[in-house]
């Protein structure tokens, strides 16, 4: 009988530790998900080339790529970074004084991971760095939690001046100035 019980302990000790493990839905055939912990790039955009440049003011575009994505620039899980196509001459992002604050050094990319500790989308703060988000992008960002997002920050290839920030739960990510530390 104490075999028996031992057993039904070793199996029940099992069970738990299966149910207690993480799950993570895989992204669908062809590399199309959205966020989500398993999914952070492994790398910026490249630089856009054959850009249709916005101009300022101009109508936005959907992002919605594929059923279920945000309506918002996203990164897919094979690394194509939706929505960084207008190139570097558009006015949306054009930065009279780009740097004007320095140069953020706190790292860049998946290695990199930071969690938002406070602010809004006009300042927000992590690690004693602080940033802003861009006017043009700011509709992007009403479902950003500004006290405990994770973010990676990446350097942008085409808009000088800017960083991209990644926001790891939504998989979307905006156009941010550094304002220094």
């Amino acid at each position: 009988m104490k075999k028996i019980a031992g057993l039904f302990a070793v199996l029940l000790i099992c069970s738990v530790a299966v149910f207690a493990q993480e799950h993570h839905e895989a992204a669908p055939a062809g590399g199309h998900g959205v966020g989500g912990e398993s999914h952070i790039p492994k790398h910026g955009p490249a630089p856009a080339t054959h850009a249709a440049p916005a101009a300022k003011g101009e109508a936005r575009p959907s992002y919605v790529d594929h059923a279920g994505h945000p309506d918002a620039p996203h990164v897919h899980s094979n690394g194509k970074w939706v929505g960084h196509d207008s190139g570097r001459d558009d006015a949306n992002y054009h930065m009279d004084h780009p740097f004007e604050h320095g140069h953020f050094t706190g790292g860049f990319g998946r290695g990199h991971v930071w969690r938002l500790a406070g602010g809004g989308p006009d300042r927000f703060w992590f690690g004693g760095f602080y940033f802003g988000v861009a006017p043009y992008d700011l509709s992007y960002v009403s479902d950003w939690n500004w006290g405990g997002d994770e973010i990676v920050i990446y350097e942008d290839p085409d808009h000088p001046g800017w960083y991209l920030a990644y926001n790891v739960r939504l998989g979307t990510y905006v156009h941010v100035q550094y304002f220094g530390a």
